[in-house]
């Protein structure tokens, strides 16, 4: 299983939205990422699925700024579905 397989499995998770949103992101972005975005977005992936979702929804805030670039990426997918940001 080549490395892409083994993200694109890790963004199989349990709440429907956060399911929507990774399957955009990879459909858009995983095959353009270099290796500094693919790494800061495997470190996104082991984020428990709530807060993962938090994190996109704009609920919260990432404590290391150094994924924020792939989460913008994130956040712009889910924005760009018609999803809003939550207040």
């Amino acid at each position: 299983m080549s490395e892409l397989d083994r993200i694109r499995w890790h963004c199989r998770r349990g709440l429907l939205e956060l399911d929507l949103v990774l399957a955009d992101f990879i459909g858009r972005h995983l095959e353009t990422l270099d290796a500094q975005q693919l790494r800061h977005f495997r470190e996104l992936l082991e984020y428990p699925d709530n807060d993962l979702l938090d994190l996109v929804m704009g609920r919260a805030e990432l404590c290391d700024a150094r994924c924020q670039p792939v989460l913008d990426l994130l956040r712009a997918g889910r924005i760009g579905r018609g999803v809003q940001r939550e207040a």
